[in-house]
């Protein structure tokens, strides 16, 4: 026996209605999962094995955020480097150091653009502007002999509200000084 059409379209909603919101939750944990992103290049002529010693010379906050844009974001930054950078086997020093330490975090806002099913039965497509932040933090060494950029490392933190970027300022170094020294 046959159903009528109606009754066809009424237990693909009912399945569309079961089915739609735990594919809207996996592709929000999927982003939230890969918002962090790291990246990091090197001079491949470089022996990184003589660098022991680093001075941190430039640490540049450029956001329109006081909570991103004071002295203490930039105490936690050094902070983090310094405790990083001894782990890995480096001493920082005042003067003479082999390696010359800068960095820049920002934050700047940006809209993205969300496509979502809409209409009746869901053919039509509805667009969203979301507002976020994006904190990108670039930090460089410098080899202080020959004055060029030998390793440079670059995390990038996307966040609706600028302030919880600040909580990830410490994963954010964390990851990018972990991938020091580079493996060739």
């Amino acid at each position: 026996m046959r159903r009528p059409a109606v009754a066809q379209y009424v237990v693909l909603w009912r399945i569309s209605l079961r089915v739609l919101p735990a594919l809207i939750l996996t592709l929000l944990l999927a982003r939230g999962a890969l918002a962090q992103k790291v990246t990091m290049e090197f001079d491949q002529a470089t022996d990184f094995a003589k660098f022991k010693t680093f001075a941190i010379r430039e640490g540049q906050l450029n956001s329109r955020n006081p909570a991103l844009n004071s002295e203490l974001v930039k105490k936690k930054i050094e902070d983090d480097i310094r405790q990083l950078l001894g782990k890995k086997g480096l001493t920082e020093v005042s003067s003479a150091p082999d390696l010359n330490v800068r960095y820049t975090f920002g934050s700047a806002r940006k809209l993205q653009t969300e496509a979502y099913p809409a209409g009746w039965y869901g053919r039509g497509t509805r667009y969203v502007r979301v507002p976020y932040a994006e904190g990108t933090l670039v930090i460089d060494f410098r080899d202080v002999t020959t004055h060029a950029l030998v390793w440079r490392t670059i995390a990038s933190e996307e966040k609706s509200d600028p302030t919880k970027i600040e909580g990830k300022l410490d994963d954010m170094v964390k990851k990018s000084i972990e991938k020091y020294p580079p493996k060739k």
